[in-house]
């Protein structure tokens, strides 16, 4: 059985469902569209980072939609992986990077107040 305080630190994060799964979408989408640019080849760290992205914030919007006792130790772990991929993305001046790097740095962030609350 859940703790009741647990169960009200997952209903006072209820937007970060949504973050995590708006997040592993856009990384998802922008590694198809830089299939298509001239540079592909050479972001390697940009890619490996999208995919790690996409991978975690899927995994942990399960773990937090099931109110797994490992959600906030997912979570931190999370954003560490968001950050670092938001903080690549923005490296590149194409509109899918700048955006998708937005959206990571924002579920970094909504990841550790979760994490930490």
């Amino acid at each position: 059985m859940d703790h009741p305080m647990y169960m009200v630190t997952h209903q006072m994060h209820s937007g970060l469902l949504k973050t995590l799964q708006d997040c592993s979408i856009m990384c998802e989408h922008t590694l198809t569209i830089m299939q298509g640019a001239p540079d592909y080849q050479a972001r390697t760290t940009q890619r490996l980072l999208l995919h790690d992205c996409t991978d975690i914030c899927g995994l942990c919007a399960k773990f937090f939609t099931r109110h797994s006792m490992y959600s906030k130790s997912l979570c931190q772990l999370c954003a560490y992986v968001c950050e670092a991929c938001g903080n690549e993305c923005m490296k590149f001046p194409d509109r899918e990077s700048q955006m998708c790097g937005q959206m990571c740095l924002a579920c970094a962030q909504e990841c550790r107040a979760f994490a930490m609350a």
